[in-house]
């Protein structure tokens, strides 16, 4: 990352929106693994590919999500490092993902059967210029 700015991200106006309703369940993905602190879900996010814009998105969004009741969060000290704010799923949180999974499954299954009938969706990526005349 770069000035807080994720490295190699094509920002187009459908992957802004795409990305704005699945980052919230995604973080409440990687909770349900075990609580995070913010920096740790940044990263994660980030290695995950093309989740993230800013790294200033994802303090925002714990927020609103605490204030949902989705995830609860407490301070760890440490005599070696500098105090961390970790972010646990609740069981909010928990049923409101398996419903986001439900719907997800769903929704993807859909989309992807109808972008399967569009004919530039099906060609592999490079042999597009070898069909221009």
């Amino acid at each position: 990352m770069t000035q807080g700015i994720v490295d190699g991200m094509v920002e187009s106006a459908a992957s802004t929106q795409l990305r704005r309703g699945v980052v919230g369940p995604c973080i409440l993905a990687l909770l349900s693994t075990g609580p995070r602190f913010g920096l740790q879900i940044v990263r994660e996010l980030n290695d995950v590919g093309q989740l993230l814009t800013s790294q200033g998105t994802v303090y925002p969004l714990l927020s609103r999500l605490q204030e949902a009741g989705q995830v609860s969060s407490h301070w760890e000290v440490s005599d070696t490092e500098r105090p961390r704010r970790y972010y646990s799923l609740t069981d909010v949180g928990r049923r409101d993902l398996e419903l986001f999974c439900e719907d997800w499954r769903q929704f993807s299954g859909s989309v992807g059967t109808l972008l399967e009938t569009v004919p530039s969706a099906s060609v592999p990526s490079g042999s597009i210029e070898s069909e221009l005349p």
